[in-house]
């Protein structure tokens, strides 16, 4: 009965797993951060423009500070949940530091401006809220021929990589092939002892001195480098070949043609 009951849980879990919408990169980066919720978007954008208006000469467009403080590293606007702050500020001014007031502003038009410093101050928290530029600015016919003389050993445009271009993001899909250690598979190693005893298995270290590997049965083993004969099959040593051939030029040009495989 309980092994049902565990089993029924475990089923939940994968299902919701299953179901959960694909994070983007921005709430992804909000998550690990341990930001709040993102804030008003319709009302940042108002905001913004409010802001522009009245308050840019002083603290800046970017309401990073200029005649004025910096605002993003405010503690009213760090505090500030929904304008309860940052509200009788604008309101009353602080004619003592120079702030004029602005008393005409009405409670939605305060929210606004809010709602914009708190988005300010996200985007300079969540380095992965900031908006990317078009990198793929390559030739894909000259990708296309580069791949072709130096990728169609292991990978087939129609087949592994079929549709690519629609799965990664551009600068996800470039570090793919320029970074491939992210998305490694295991290495595996064949190893022959003395005795002519063989031994597969997933290379676990490899230095100057030693060897090491877990075998097949999840059994690991250590032998001094000059010990043994072993042969390592790497996966990607393919692509580790490559790092020293691309050019600046290779390298945007088999992207261009990567994005292309939709």
């Amino acid at each position: 009965m309980r092994l049902l009951f565990f089993g029924a849980i475990l089923s939940l879990a994968l299902a919701a797993q299953t179901q959960a919408p694909k994070q983007s990169r921005v709430e992804r980066g909000r998550e690990f951060l341990g930001l709040p919720p993102p804030p008003d978007q319709a009302a940042a954008e108002r905001g913004a423009k409010l802001f522009a208006q009245n308050c840019a000469f002083c603290h800046g467009q970017k309401a990073t500070g200029a005649e004025g403080p910096n605002l993003i590293r405010s503690s009213v606007v760090l505090h500030d949940e929904k304008g309860e702050l940052i509200g009788p500020v604008v309101l009353n001014g602080r004619p003592d530091k120079g702030m004029p007031a602005f008393s005409s502003m009405t409670p939605a038009q305060l929210y606004d401006i809010a709602e914009f410093l708190h988005a300010r101050v996200q985007d300079a928290a969540n380095r992965s809220s900031y908006k990317l530029q078009n990198i793929v600015t390559g030739d894909s016919k000259a990708g296309e021929a580069f791949f072709n003389a130096h990728c169609t050993k292991c990978h087939s445009a129609t087949g592994d990589l079929a549709h690519v271009g629609s799965k990664y993001e551009p600068s996800e899909l470039q570090a793919l092939f320029l970074y491939p250690d992210k998305a490694a598979p295991p290495v595996t190693m064949t190893v022959t002892l003395p005795n002519g005893q063989v031994i597969k298995g997933t290379l676990k270290r490899h230095d100057d001195f030693n060897i090491s590997m877990v075998d097949n049965s999840g059994t690991f083993h250590s032998w001094p480098d000059d010990a043994v004969q072993y042969k390592i099959e790497d996966p990607l040593a393919g692509h580790r070949e490559l790092l020293a051939i691309y050019t600046d030029a290779d390298m945007h040009n088999v992207l261009a043609y990567l994005v292309t495989l939709k």
